[in-house]
């Protein structure tokens, strides 16, 4: 199942830059499945282990507070992973993860991921890496929780989505498809009435534009000097 093009890890990130024969003996020793969209592929209160690369397809993590309210963590498409917090430290996992469109996963035991960690130095690099990127936007988030007013906060995840997203001339940046409400909502820990609301005063400022199905931040300075100066009072 791995000799064909279409399960291959050539274009995940934590395997880049290995030989190609390194690589394949990664993939012969990966499950390959599919997920429709709506399906859900780990349960945040499950004891498994494995560790999950996206090859194609999109998935979303989020967790549930004792309300029920929706929580989202990440949305991750193509070269990118998740599980890897379980697969490291055998704790339980901390997630629940739904793919959000038709996704092709590569399923790897948690034993050839400690392999590679251990024997491959830019596996361990890139696990770092990633790491010390998830500290740190998890830090950026508690401090919007813990200072900024929920209007505020959209700005903050607009401002981040944004930075992300492909410029369309002019300083303009595009965001792409456009979130649903309800999405940016679950992210920044407010409502999708109140998500509706603060984009809407961005547009009477004239810094953020719908086109079609994309938003467009047509000031991203501006908005960037919005949230600092929010972020510093």
């Amino acid at each position: 199942m791995t000799g064909n093009a279409e399960h291959s890890l050539k274009d995940v990130t934590l395997f880049t830059g290995l030989p190609d024969e390194v690589r394949r003996a990664f993939e012969r020793r990966c499950r390959w499945c599919v997920y429709s969209s709506g399906q859900q592929i780990i349960d945040g209160e499950s004891e498994s282990s494995e560790v999950f690369f996206v090859i194609s397809g999109a998935v979303r993590v989020v967790d549930y507070s004792a309300s029920g309210r929706q929580v989202t963590f990440a949305n991750l498409a193509h070269g990118d992973l998740f599980g890897e917090l379980a697969a490291i430290d055998g704790g339980p996992r901390c997630a629940t993860v739904v793919a959000t469109a038709e996704t092709l996963l590569a399923i790897m035991p948690p034993d050839i991921l400690y392999h590679g960690i251990s024997e491959h130095p830019a596996i361990a690099v890139i696990m770092l890496k990633r790491l010390a990127g998830i500290v740190r936007a998890s830090n950026s988030r508690i401090m919007e929780l813990s200072s900024l007013g929920a209007h505020n906060r959209v700005y903050a995840e607009i401002l981040r989505m944004a930075r992300s997203a492909i410029g369309c001339g002019e300083g303009r940046l595009r965001i792409a498809p456009a979130p649903h409400h309800a999405d940016i909502a679950s992210r920044v820990s407010t409502t999708r009435e109140t998500v509706t609301r603060a984009l809407g005063d961005l547009s009477r400022q004239g810094i953020l534009a719908r086109d079609h199905d994309a938003l467009v931040v047509t000031d991203p300075g501006r908005l960037a000097d919005m949230v600092e100066h929010f972020r510093s009072e």
